[in-house]
């Protein structure tokens, strides 16, 4: 099914995709403090819902203001549950343009990150203009690794990041010009 998109909001079949809001943060946090859910991102838990509270600022919000885009809230139709994040952010250290998900355990093996990543990208390429997309992936990370196959991203290469730097992630990248 293809993604409807109306300014910064995206819908699939199963899900709403908006920007967040500080009403998110109850599960932004989640999303940032479960041990099951950041296990292969490379981030410390958020040490406190306040922490939560000033990354939310300072990361999607500002992310919107400075360059019109970033990660999605993924709302649940059925619910109205915010359930995930699905989005590209900038990285001003790479010059790339990550695409990024994670979603609540109850949600995984569902398809929700292909899901709402093909209609992030369709956006990133229709909307934004974008013409490449990154992910990085942990080597041990093999769901996130098959959604991006899924996606078809390319590997290029092994790379570290710097809340990991014991670790050679796998460096994944789509164009969307070609």
């Amino acid at each position: 099914m293809e993604a409807k998109v109306t300014g910064a909001r995206l819908e699939t079949e199963r899900l709403v995709l908006r920007w967040f809001t500080r009403d998110d943060i109850d599960v932004y946090n989640e999303l940032g403090t479960n041990p099951r859910i950041i296990r292969y991102v490379g981030n410390q838990p958020f040490a406190s819902l306040e922490a939560a509270k000033a990354t939310l600022v300072a990361a999607p919000l500002h992310d919107y203001a400075t360059h019109g885009y970033g990660r999605f809230a993924c709302v649940w139709k059925p619910t109205a549950q915010v359930i995930g994040f699905c989005g590209p952010k900038f990285l001003p250290d790479f010059g790339e343009v990550d695409l990024g998900y994670r979603f609540l355990p109850s949600f995984w093996g569902m398809g929700l990150a292909t899901e709402s990543a093909r209609a992030v990208i369709d956006y990133a390429r229709q909307q934004l203009g974008l013409r490449r997309l990154v992910g990085w992936v942990h080597p041990e990370n093999v769901a996130s690794a098959h959604v991006l196959a899924k996606l078809g991203f390319d590997f290029e290469r092994k790379t570290t990041v710097p809340d990991m730097p014991e670790v050679k992630f796998d460096f994944y990248a789509k164009r969307l010009d070609g």
